[in-house]
């Protein structure tokens, strides 16, 4: 029996150090923030800002994801913020990820730049949703919030890369 558990702690030891010491869930509250990106007119183009707070009490431990979602008629395209953003389903649909150590009561933001289909018709307001996801978050009712796309005509309003 000693020798089994010898050989089971040795195996626990080794598969550590290979793969590092598991970090816990830090004690803390992600939660999104509602922000309606600015107008855009058909074939313009706009920037959603996915805000995310940390309301703590503590600093996060674990890296944690910031996924956005687009309506039909809005594409996403790069580049994003941060860097490693990646675009699927044909993009709708962005993830961002963020490395463990967002203070408490601190922010992180994904910027998703989204282009407006050229037959999207003007007066339109679409829903996209922005959604946080992280091992540290205790409070799921806040991770995740939807926000609003409009489309103008485009003549009244300035392009929205001048904003």
């Amino acid at each position: 029996m000693a020798g089994r558990l010898t050989i089971m702690l040795a195996a626990g030891v080794a598969v550590m150090c290979a793969t590092g010491p598991t970090a816990m869930p830090s004690d803390s509250d992600l939660k999104v923030v509602r922000l309606d990106p600015a107008a855009a007119p058909p074939g313009g183009s706009t920037v959603v800002h996915a805000f995310v707070a940390n309301a703590g009490p503590e600093r996060t431990a674990s890296p944690f994801t910031v996924v956005v979602r687009l309506p039909s008629g809005f594409t996403a395209e790069g580049p994003y913020f941060p860097e490693d953003c990646r675009a699927e389903a044909r993009g709708r649909l962005v993830r961002c990820t963020f490395g463990a150590g967002l203070a408490a009561l601190r922010t992180a933001t994904a910027l998703v730049p989204v282009r407006v289909d050229t037959d999207v018709t003007p007066g339109t307001r679409a829903e996209g949703h922005v959604q946080v996801i992280g091992a540290d978050d205790h409070d799921p009712r806040d991770d995740r919030t939807p926000f609003t796309l409009s489309v103008g005509s485009g003549s009244s309003e300035e392009p929205a890369d001048q904003r």
